[in-house]
């Protein structure tokens, strides 16, 4: 090997070492961020107590049990709530909270859950929702258009589609892109020695090919009546 090459090895070496270094100083003295969401501690655990709300306008909910693949696959320490609504004139939506504790892989980018349940991506756009209460704000979401190919009782082949909307909120922080989650967690590590506690928020809805524009007018009116029951808001985070 060239003088030139062990050179370069050595300063490629000291610079791993040196972020090395600085990563373990900063663990050992970071502190753990504070949920915004509402939610209530679980004594002996990392897990908090999360809640949607029963009841949003003329929707009834169910609560649905943690799923296996959360216990079994997420991090120990990941919080999780779910809840089914349901109107009296047919139409459904399912909403999520998935809180993270310390481990970062409790939250999944959106573009690889959904392709891999057979749903594929038809377009992406960023709405802002109008949040009401004592101080309203709009709050930037994540809306998008999906379609999967079902098989029916009968055996045939059937074509729907679905609205996926979602959003990532911490202490002070909210962006509906998991790349700007990503670097806003790194930076409060790097300049506070804070590890914001991130929660994924999402809600998702079935409708036939054609009623994509609909169903989100509809999910938008639910949603943004729910956020002020379990999210904080900017005010307070």
């Amino acid at each position: 090997m060239t003088k030139q090459k062990w050179l370069l090895l050595l300063v490629a070496l000291a610079l791993m070492a040196g972020t090395a270094g600085a990563l373990m100083r900063i663990k050992s003295f970071q502190k753990l961020g504070k949920p915004g969401v509402k939610a209530g501690p679980i004594p002996g655990t990392l897990k908090m107590k999360l809640d949607l709300p029963e009841r949003v306008l003329d929707c009834t909910s169910t609560n649905v049990p943690e799923p296996a693949i959360v216990l079994s696959y997420l991090p120990p320490d990941t919080s999780y709530a779910e809840r089914h609504y349901s109107a009296p004139d047919g139409f459904d939506m399912t909403g999520t909270l998935v809180l993270m504790g310390a481990d970062r892989t409790s939250i999944h980018k959106p573009n690889y859950c959904l392709p891999g349940q057979g749903w594929k991506i038809r377009s992406k756009k960023i709405v802002n929702l109008a949040i009401a209460g004592a101080a309203p704000y709009e709050l930037p979401v994540s809306e998008w258009v999906l379609s999967n190919a079902i098989q029916t009782p009968d055996g045939r082949q059937e074509t729907v589609g679905g609205i996926y909307v979602f959003w990532f909120v911490a202490d002070g922080e909210e962006t509906p892109n998991h790349d700007q989650f990503m670097r806003w967690l790194a930076l409060d590590l790097l300049r506070k020695a804070v590890w914001q506690r991130w929660t994924y928020v999402s809600y998702f809805s079935v409708c036939e090919p054609g009623q994509e524009d609909a169903t989100f007018a509809r999910m938008e009116k639910v949603i943004a009546a729910s956020v002020p029951e379990f999210q904080l808001p900017p005010a307070r985070r």
